[in-house]
């Protein structure tokens, strides 16, 4: 009898579950964890088993290893065992834990995706909007050296306000921008008749403005033609007003990365040309007033002769440029070529020119700087001379 009572353990198995009821349980000592979830149920059955890894005991405030007897755990008699349930995932199973920070689950929404946009609708846009304000295209409109299409109203605003995105730095005045001629489509020529598609197509072939075809800019006449078009009407003159033109007056028109190099290269090329063609023309003595040719100047071929009275061995000793720079002009009469060294320069006096038998003096005077040194200013009147009035 003595023995029988070592047997058993008289235990109290409770849960903070109100819908587990307290339990009395006579286990044996040498019975493990385990197998007392097991004596739970009666008779336990597979799903039980599964359900059981989701239990465990607690006593004294430590949790109870399910390999562990009663007796080892120091499990004395009449005592009682606390009974837990483990929370599941969300999904239920058992991938997310109570552990876990609400920073990954922040971090998860505070990166926003970006919006996946349509490549139809984002080509259709770029053929049928100005590169530069993103309004409908609307005539007047240009073309710059590498095929991107503007209204010119937002595109000269932008020159004059100096505002200009940096990716269109090239564009310096009107003469970067080449205007086109677009051919509506019938039926879409006024604005109350604005969709969201195609208002322009190709004169020739009926090809729409969309994007789906290449189209060509004629930089002599402007007119805007399909690939298609000159393709099958095989013409050195465009199709629409005859005027001749090159092949590389054909400007394509929102063309792949490799056609807009080609077209940045070619502009890149011209842009030098015109450079070497100026500081040509310096060297050679032309005259340059803000950039452009002026063919006011004093020729040394002018200046000899017997009307002036100058051989023309005089005239060179004066080394005059055919042509005088205006911009190059420095102060008391001494007029500077462009390129030249201001040391180098001479001094230009109008007695040197004067014609045979005139008096010199006489002469001078008709030159404002041969006076120069006689009148005085004040420094209350430095516009008014004395001795002028």
């Amino acid at each position: 009898m003595h023995q029988k009572e070592h047997q058993i353990l008289p235990i109290f198995i409770q849960s903070i579950n109100p819908n587990f009821p307290t339990r009395a349980l006579n286990p044996n000592p040498n019975q493990t964890i385990d197998d007392l979830k097991l004596s739970l149920f009666s008779p336990p059955s597979p799903c039980h088993r599964r359900f059981l890894s989701s239990l465990y005991f607690s006593f004294d405030g430590k949790t109870l290893e399910n390999s562990s007897t009663l007796l080892s755990s120091n499990i004395k008699p009449f005592s009682t065992l606390t009974l837990h349930f483990k929370l599941l995932g969300g999904g239920g199973d058992g991938g997310a834990t109570g552990a876990e920070s609400r920073d990954c689950y922040l971090n998860m929404y505070a990166i926003k995706k970006p919006d996946k946009v349509d490549p139809n609708e984002q080509r259709l846009s770029r053929w049928t909007t100005c590169a530069l304000s993103f309004e409908p295209l609307k005539p007047p409109c240009v073309i710059d050296r590498l095929g991107n299409v503007f209204n010119k109203e937002a595109l000269v605003k932008a020159l004059l306000g100096k505002n200009l995105p940096k990716e269109f730095c090239y564009i310096k005045g009107l003469k970067d921008m080449i205007t086109i001629q677009l051919s509506s489509i019938p039926g879409l020529e006024s604005d109350d008749n604005m969709s969201s598609g195609a208002r322009f197509q190709c004169p020739i072939s009926g090809s729409e403005f969309n994007g789906k075809y290449k189209f060509f800019a004629l930089r002599n006449c402007g007119h805007v033609l399909s690939a298609k078009a000159l393709k099958e009407v095989k013409s050195s003159a465009c199709l629409v007003c005859h005027t001749e033109f090159e092949e590389l007056d054909r400007i394509v028109i929102n063309g792949s990365e490799e056609e807009v190099a080609e077209l940045r290269a070619r502009m890149e090329e011209e842009k030098a040309k015109v450079k070497d063609k100026k500081a040509r023309k310096v060297k050679n003595g032309v005259v340059i007033v803000n950039g452009e040719e002026d063919g006011v100047g004093l020729d040394s071929s002018r200046l000899s002769g017997k009307k002036h009275g100058i051989e023309l061995k005089e005239a060179e000793k004066l080394s005059l440029p055919s042509k005088v720079e205006v911009n190059g002009k420095g102060a008391d009469g001494v007029i500077i070529a462009k390129g030249a060294d201001k040391a180098s320069a001479k001094r230009f006096k109008a007695v040197d020119i004067a014609p045979a038998h005139a008096n010199k003096e006489v002469y001078a005077s008709i030159f404002t700087s041969s006076r120069k040194s006689e009148l005085k200013e004040t420094f209350t009147c430095r516009s008014l001379p004395l001795g002028r009035n």
